[in-house]
């Protein structure tokens, strides 16, 4: 049975649902779980619960917690990542300096200024988990699901080890996209490919016919009841999620396509929707602030979700990464969507960088498939944050400043708001704020 080590393992659900999804699977009940994380209490809390979990259903797995890398990692087959490094207190670094420039970002985990300098606190995490991971489990697979994915995905497996990136976006689109046009399940199939969080729906098929053009028309349409409900002063997220996806189906107009990532986030990623705060009221009416979110989470709450996880039934979620331990594991042959190094599935985009496709999964591992070429102006897009990750991968492998700047001036948002100076400044006083998670770039 696989030895499956989890690093950053204190968070509050998450880890536990990985736990409970793993466990769901009748093959996989006898399989190890190595939880490790900086923090004693909450891999200790964490602990706790998987053994509730385990002894509720009476199961033969085994569990145990551990502050200490190298024994986590010993003899492990999969090693699932999910830390956030330096927490609340960085992630505060990451938004609230880029706001006193302008800068407003949603999100700011995956590109621009906080989703650069997130990449640059995971990589150093990163480097003694791929140095430990060499010498005591070569052959195992990491199975990344911290932001940014893709600048993450890029890092290890530039330094020669096995990973996949998963993330949510692709199945929670499709259905989103399948229930606006009533398309009932089982019903619909579609392929998707690009990069974390600018994926592209490139096929959507109902029962086998094409329904692209009826997949544009619904959104044109959802997006403009939006804007008309906004008008009236009615609009709210309960009805038009992401006010309407007016963001995404702009993208989808410039494009042709439909991409993976939620409005609120997608916004942040190209220079047309946040120059001021009127103009991102009018694309998105209900604002969206997930450093605010995190901030204030429900500690209370979360508790009682584990706890609930713990007793309640077992069946996996959505998340494919227990699919992929079972795959590997039982030689079960399926599809996931998976972030992969760029060895040619997509050949518009530059060699070596991570890109979102289908894979393959099976007992010989991750077998991405081929895609070609993107349609012109999805390319382009995806291209554009290309850029900014291949600057910041290569900033962080080496500590160079310099490329550091880069990486945060080629984001399109911010080069659209501020100047070279001035985004050279900010850069500073970010390395400054932020050093005690920065050691590559100690002068």
């Amino acid at each position: 049975m696989p030895k499956i080590t989890i690093i950053g393992a204190g968070g509050y659900v998450f880890p536990l649902t990985l736990i409970r999804d793993i466990l769901s699977f009748p093959a996989l009940q006898e399989s190890h779980f190595s939880l490790m994380d900086i923090n004693p209490e909450g891999v200790k809390r964490t602990y706790g619960h998987a053994q509730r979990l385990i002894e509720a259903h009476k199961l033969p797995a085994t569990v145990d917690a551990t502050t200490d890398l190298r024994k986590s990692l010993e003899g492990a087959d999969f090693v699932i990542i999910t830390f956030q490094v330096g927490g609340i207190e960085a992630y505060e670094h990451d938004v609230e300096i880029p706001r006193k420039y302008g800068l407003d970002q949603t999100v700011g985990d995956t590109l621009g200024p906080g989703g650069v300098f997130r990449g640059m606190r995971t990589a150093a995490a990163l480097d003694p988990i791929v140095a430990t991971m060499h010498e005591v489990c070569p052959d195992a697979l990491i199975i990344q699901y911290a932001n940014p994915m893709a600048i993450n995905c890029w890092y290890s497996s530039d330094a020669g080890i096995k990973t996949v990136g998963l993330c949510h976006s692709v199945q929670g689109t499709s259905q989103m996209l399948a229930r606006r046009m009533g398309l009932e399940d089982g019903t619909w199939t579609f392929k998707c490919a690009g990069i974390n969080h600018q994926a592209w729906f490139i096929e959507f098929k109902h029962r086998g016919r094409d329904v692209l053009p009826l997949l544009r028309k619904t959104m044109n349409d959802y997006a403009a009841a939006a804007r008309a409900a906004h008008a009236e002063g009615n609009i709210s997220d309960e009805l038009y999620g992401g006010g309407g996806e007016q963001v995404r189906t702009a993208i989808m107009n410039l494009t042709g396509y439909f991409q993976t990532e939620s409005s609120h986030h997608a916004s942040e990623y190209l220079p047309y929707f946040r120059h001021t705060p009127e103009e991102v009221a009018e694309w998105l009416p209900e604002r969206w602030d997930y450093y605010q979110i995190c901030k204030h989470h429900d500690f209370e709450g979360l508790m009682r979700r584990a706890e609930e996880l713990a007793r309640t039934e077992l069946e996996p979620s959505h998340e494919y990464g227990a699919y992929i331990v079972e795959s590997m594991t039982t030689h079960t042959p399926r599809v996931i969507y998976g972030n992969v190094p760029n060895t040619g599935m997509i050949t518009n985009l530059m060699p070596g960088c991570s890109v979102e496709v289908p894979c393959l999964v099976d007992a010989q591992g991750i077998q991405p498939t081929y895609v070609g070429d993107l349609p012109p102006a999805c390319a382009g897009v995806n291209a554009g944050s290309v850029a900014v990750q291949h600057c910041a991968v290569r900033a962080a492998q080496t500590g160079d400043r310099d490329l550091l700047y880069a990486a945060v001036a080629l984001d399109k948002y911010t080069g659209a708001m501020l100047s070279l100076d001035t985004i050279h400044k900010m850069v500073d006083e970010m390395l400054e704020a932020e050093a005690q998670w920065l050691p590559q770039f100690e002068r």
